[in-house]
């Protein structure tokens, strides 16, 4: 089965954080919650780069950078043997949400992060704070801040705190940005919607975030101290619109994220004991062409030392497959793609082609990802890409010992999160169109 290239002026969806939580994982569930009832709202998404004077092959070239310290990081925090002791680097997101925060209050902007859990933003007074947009939010001057104490529950679930005048917290993340301060707690409006008593932490040393246009970034990993845990939602879902699109990406908590039209495939969620804030799927086998590979059964197997297994993670920007199974869908592509492979100089991927000045008879296959119980297939322009001028590539690598099911292969889904059902639907649609 092949699908028809008309075009390739190809959109991409690039989101990728680099800046995994060295220790992500939070102490505990939370049973005595801030907020006892669901709260739902909706929160407008924008790439990081929105407004920048970048060419679509920059922007490409730039999420690929943090792509791959995105993945350096999710490796090393995997690697129960690894002394995670990098330099600091620059922690840029690919996607902002925009909230506000305090009494009365003030707007900013967060990275969005899945592979994370603690909320924060830089707080004044600063002993070192990186350039950001908006005003350094002041606690004083907000009629709704309080500092957390030492005996409350969040605070015990920091997986970093001291007791000194409060509950301190140290938060260091994969590629080795950082932020330290005080635990607070605060009023932060979503779009119209307040919602009150949300922990976070006031960071007054922060480092590495410089670049990303956010003020800090809030988690929405499985752990309590996430958003989704501490306004109860039993789900969410986030529309990532493509780099060059007008239109909006989203992200939706609670009732407001139940899939509307399309045709819905759903299957579980896997928790990773050793690391618990990720989210990850099972994958069984993946189509070229209409045609099954074949994969070993286990090759994307969750072991029981927390290696191996499939994240799926809103900051990495391309699929990273286990070099086992890359090898076999890069040989299928490459023997089905009716166009001469490119031997030029590197563009980041191994698995390209150049592209004649007239695409209309560019046959390029199918690719079907066979998850538990969900058939995904993904549309052409989610893996196959222009990187340069004339040049087409596969938006896959291998990688070592993990998968991860990035960002660009995720593009004009609706992505849902059932926290309740520990399950994920995959809805295809044209995000942002109602935005």
């Amino acid at each position: 089965m092949a699908t028809s290239l008309h075009s390739l002026f190809l959109v991409l969806v690039i989101a990728c954080i680099a800046i995994i939580p060295t220790y992500s994982t939070s102490r505990g569930a939370l049973h005595d919650h801030h907020t006892t009832t669901q709260t739902s709202f909706q929160v407008k998404l924008q790439h990081v780069d929105s407004g920048k004077n970048f060419t679509k092959f920059e922007l490409l070239q730039r999420a690929l950078e943090r792509s791959n310290h995105r993945l350096d990081a999710i490796r090393a925090m995997l690697d129960s043997t690894s002394n995670i002791d990098s330099p600091v680097n620059s922690g840029s997101g690919e996607f902002l949400m925009n909230l506000a925060i305090g009494t009365p209050p003030e707007s900013f902007a967060a990275i969005m992060d899945t592979g994370s859990d603690l909320i924060w933003t830089q707080c004044e007074p600063c002993t070192q704070c990186f350039s950001q947009p908006n005003p350094i939010y002041n606690p004083q001057n907000s009629t709704s801040f309080s500092q957390l104490p030492c005996s409350s529950q969040l605070c015990q679930a920091l997986p970093s705190s001291t007791c000194s005048n409060g509950c301190q917290y140290s938060y260091s993340y994969g590629d080795g940005s950082s932020t330290q301060g005080y635990m607070g707690s605060e009023t932060f409006t979503f779009e119209s919607t307040p919602v009150p008593n949300i922990g976070f932490g006031c960071g007054q040393n922060n480092s590495g975030f410089g670049g990303s246009n956010g003020a800090g970034l809030v988690g929405m990993g499985r752990g309590p101290l996430s958003l989704p845990s501490q306004v109860n939602a039993n789900q969410f879902s986030y529309c990532m619109t493509s780099v060059d699109s007008t239109a909006t990406s989203t992200l939706q908590i609670g009732s407001l994220s139940t899939p509307s039209g399309g045709s819905t495939v759903t299957t579980p969620l896997i928790q990773n004991p050793q690391m618990p804030t990720f989210y990850y799927l099972g994958l069984n086998d993946i189509s070229v062409g209409g045609s099954p590979l074949g994969i070993p059964q286990g090759t994307f197997a969750l072991n029981s030392n927390g290696s191996g297994g499939l994240i799926i993670d809103s900051g990495t920007t391309i699929t990273n497959l286990v070099t086992s199974a890359y090898s076999m869908v890069k040989q299928a592509f490459n023997s089905q793609t009716n166009l001469p492979a490119y031997t030029g100089p590197s563009v980041g991927f191994d698995c390209c082609f150049q592209l004649p000045s007239n695409t209309s008879n560019v046959q390029v296959p199918s690719i079907v990802m066979h998850f538990n119980g969900a058939d995904v297939s993904l549309p052409t322009q989610n893996y196959f890409i222009e990187v340069s001028q004339g040049v087409v590539c596969l938006a896959m690598k291998g990688a070592q010992n993990m998968s991860i099911f990035g960002n660009i292969q995720q593009q004009n889904f609706e992505i849902l999160y059932d926290l309740s059902n520990n399950a994920l639907s995959f809805t295809p649609t044209q995000c942002g169109s109602s935005s």
